[in-house]
């Protein structure tokens, strides 16, 4: 079952999965060799934390930064891969939830694939989400750490982070190594995220009718 999440994807991480989906979209592998490469950087910076005698405090259940982040980071592969997971994966009931708050996302607080105080598209989640742990103590309600604790906030190990981006370069045309290379050190991929509430997530309902209606 696609919509189970698990209580921490940083323990083991593993890569994702999706053979056939893989095969007909090439860029998907792309996305999910990346997302491994940010999971098992967020793996070791929790790990080293946990030598300092630090704990994760983030778990399932755990939605304060989905609700208080209205600036969330997506870039443009990130948005293909949770349309198509949205469109093609996401089961019912969650399917029916997140289908009407994508509709009506103007009336909708934090993240609208937040369900139940938990992330219908967690596999497919963006590296911003991916990367945003919170160290020993859980978010008050409506506690954004990073503005109120900020020495508790995770910090991502940059050596993965470039790795990851490096891997999405050739969704982007950036096929050259040493071009490649260039682009992260200049931080040009940046340029190309957009704020995920402000994207046209009213469109993802149809597609999701259309995809339905197929089947």
């Amino acid at each position: 079952m696609m919509n189970e999440i698990p209580v921490s994807s940083y323990s083991q991480p593993q890569r994702l999965s999706f053979p056939e989906d893989e095969i007909r979209h090439d860029w998907l592998p792309i996305l999910l060799d990346a997302y491994l490469i940010i999971d098992q950087g967020v793996s070791e910076a929790i790990q080293r934390e946990q030598q300092q005698g630090r704990e994760l405090a983030c778990s399932r259940g755990c939605s304060s930064c989905c609700t208080t982040h209205q600036d969330i980071p997506v870039y443009p592969l990130e948005l293909v891969g949770m349309t198509w997971y949205v469109v093609e994966k996401l089961e019912s009931p969650l399917r029916e939830q997140v289908k009407q708050n994508l509709r009506d996302i103007d009336q909708v607080k934090g993240c609208p694939f937040l369900i139940d105080h938990a992330c219908s598209i967690h596999p497919m989640r963006p590296v911003a989400c991916r990367q945003f742990n919170v160290l020993d103590k859980p978010c008050a309600e409506g506690e954004d750490a990073f503005h109120t604790r900020k020495e508790d906030v995770l910090v991502p190990i940059k050596s993965y982070t470039d790795r990851a981006f490096d891997t999405m370069l050739p969704f982007y045309g950036v096929q050259d190594k040493e071009k490649r290379r260039e682009v992260i050190e200049q931080g040009a991929l940046h340029a190309l995220a957009k704020v995920m509430r402000e994207l046209s997530w009213q469109t993802v309902p149809d597609k999701m009718q259309a995809f339905d209606e197929r089947k």
